[in-house]
């Protein structure tokens, strides 16, 4: 018999949290393990019981979700985030990916897709709700550092200026090391394709394209898909900069074969 997935249920809101626990308890694959009413909690719970997976809220009082989900992360590394927001645009959601949360979903997403969601973040993957993913991109783009960019229409500080250039010089540096054929499921990891829709797309079996991913996650030293779209629309190879400000990759001599390398998610 499968080991069920077990899950901790974090949210301020009593009536939530019942629901959550209602549709997730009547799933033969998943089980509750635990509720907390704070991040504070939440964090607590989490080290006690390793959960598989912890729900988050964003807004909570005390300790909010993006910072426990910092902190479980960062101690829990087998223990996945799925931060959940009320509003299609919250101005946490890319904070919360950026703790380490390998998902985000609004509150009114379907039983079925919660649980797909769930299994699916802790296989690995990551999934971001699709209506809050275009506008995070509209929201969070504008912001993201350019090489010769200005702040508020004055040059950037001298050392900000050498930050921002060294940081996208080692981005870009390990985005060279990518194949041609790792560069084209890249960009479409960015846009958010799924392995399936990636395997279509490229007329290759969905063995290969995780194959590809896990290749592609390795190489940029990332964690999960959700890093590798932060990554692709900073340096503006995804999103929409990415026709005037391509990363040059083309000093790249790795093998472009299919069907070698460790598979992953």
């Amino acid at each position: 018999m499968t080991t069920p997935i077990r899950i901790l249920i974090a949210d301020d809101q009593e009536l939530i949290r019942y629901g959550f626990r209602l549709i997730l308890d009547a799933h033969p694959a998943l089980e509750v393990v635990g509720e907390a009413p704070d991040g504070g909690t939440a964090i607590t719970t989490a080290r006690e019981l390793t959960p598989d997976v912890v729900l988050m809220d964003i807004r909570m009082p005390g300790v909010d979700g993006i910072a426990a989900t910092t902190i479980i992360t960062a101690e829990l590394p087998s223990t996945r985030v799925l931060a959940l927001t009320t509003f299609d645009l919250d101005e946490y959601a890319f904070g919360a990916l950026r703790a380490g949360a390998s998902g985000f979903l609004l509150k009114d997403t379907k039983p079925a897709d919660l649980v797909d969601a769930i299994q699916a973040v802790h296989r690995g993957d990551a999934v971001v709700a699709p209506r809050i993913t275009a506008r995070l991109i509209e929201v969070a783009a504008p912001h993201l550092p350019r090489e010769g960019a200005e702040h508020d229409g004055e040059q950037c500080a001298a050392g900000d200026a050498r930050a921002v250039a060294g940081a996208e010089e080692r981005a870009s540096a390990r985005l060279a090391a990518l194949t041609e054929r790792e560069r084209d499921v890249f960009a479409l990891i960015a846009g958010g394709a799924t392995n399936a829709e990636i395997g279509a797309e490229l007329w290759v079996s969905e063995s290969t394209v995780k194959t590809h991913v896990g290749r592609i996650l390795q190489k940029l030293e990332l964690r999960d898909r959700v890093q590798a779209v932060i990554l692709a629309y900073e340096l503006g190879v995804a999103g929409r900069d990415a026709g005037t400000a391509p990363i040059d990759l083309d000093n790249n001599s790795d093998n472009d074969d299919d069907t070698q390398g460790p598979s992953a998610p």
